[in-house]
Formats: C-alpha cells, structure tokens, sequence
C-alpha cells in the first residue's frame, strides 16, 4: 500500500508534464553535493520566501531514536540560495521515484513547484519544502542543543557534523555564502 501511495504521489505530481520536456530540481542540502542522480545541466538559483534552517530531527540517517540529528528544511521567510539541476526528459520517471524514496519516507517535506531565479533565466523546479506539522519538525531548538546535536548524532548515513559540514563546504564551492551556516560551522570546530 505505501509504495503504491508513493507511485501516485509521483504520478500526481507530473500529472501536468508533457513528458518530453526537461524538468527541473533545486537542492539546498545535501542534493548539491550528493545528488544521487543524473543531471543534464546545474545553475546557481534563488527560492523566494523559505530559508535553509537545520529544523528537521533525524531518528535514522544522520542520527538515532536515542541520540537524533539534524538535517536540512526549507522553512518559511527569506529566501534561499542553492543550485538547480535540469533532469533529462527521459531520466525524469526514474530520478524522480528515485528522489520519492529518499526525500519523502517520513512526511517531513512537502514537494512543490517553485519559480528558481537563475541568472540566465527563471526555471520552474521541484522544490521539497518543510512540512511543519510533520513529527520531525525542530522548532525553537536552543543553540546549545543544536550544536550538541550536530556535533554527536551519528546514524546510517554517517555522523551530523559530516553533514552539516559537507553541505557547507558545497555551497562555498558553488560560491554560495549562507553567513548562518558558516557561523555554525565555525562554532562546531570551536569545540575540536
């Protein structure tokens, strides 16, 4: 039953595609450096009214039911820069059913379909957004338990501070600067 709820909400989707032409994905995390996926073309983009903010719990991947991570949402005001990947028609089935399973197991984002604002032109990418009714959610988090979090969380994936940092490290090479994030990693090697 979930894998057919799954396919459906893949079908829904691309219920308006016309499958020939190329679609879009925009990554503010670990998309950027670890897509996973074949792509036909990357650009710098902006999202418009979301922000990247470390507020979703991880009870699996980047850490564990006793000892959860951090990861990466997309969650309401400002805005966010990431990069935008252009999916070749013929991939788009796959990467997309592909992209199901690993961004939408737990209910923790929403997909839609924003306006990314790349230099050479405005494209119209899936976007995964915070769901903040989700059970993940992290919301008002102190700092110290932040930093805790991020610095001890180590689950299947690998620990929260590779994470954290790789995804940092990324945007910097892409010449992206998220002045939070690189605050965040300047105080996570404070305490090495």
């Amino acid at each position: 039953m979930a894998n057919k709820r799954h396919a459906l909400s893949v079908d829904d989707l691309l219920a308006g595609w016309n499958g020939v032409d190329d679609l879009w994905v925009f990554a503010y995390g670990s998309l950027i450096w670890h897509p996973g996926f074949a792509w036909r073309e990357r650009r710098l983009a902006t999202v418009r009214g979301y922000h990247r903010s470390l507020c979703l719990w991880s009870h699996d991947h980047r850490g564990s039911p006793d000892n959860p991570g951090l990861v990466f949402g997309l969650d309401r005001g400002g805005c966010c820069r990431g990069v935008a990947f252009q999916i070749a028609a013929s991939d788009v089935p796959g990467v997309f059913q592909a992209l199901w399973r690993r961004e939408m197991v737990t209910g923790a984002y929403t997909p839609r379909w924003l306006t990314c604002h790349t230099e050479a032109s405005p494209v119209r990418g899936l976007v995964f957004l915070l769901n903040r009714a989700c059970n993940e959610y992290a919301a008002d988090i102190s700092d110290d338990r932040l930093l805790a979090s991020v610095r001890n969380a180590v689950g299947h994936s690998g620990p929260c501070l590779d994470y954290v940092v790789e995804t940092e490290r990324a945007l910097r090479a892409h010449g992206i600067d998220d002045c939070r994030l690189g605050d965040l990693v300047r105080k996570l090697a404070q305490a090495f």
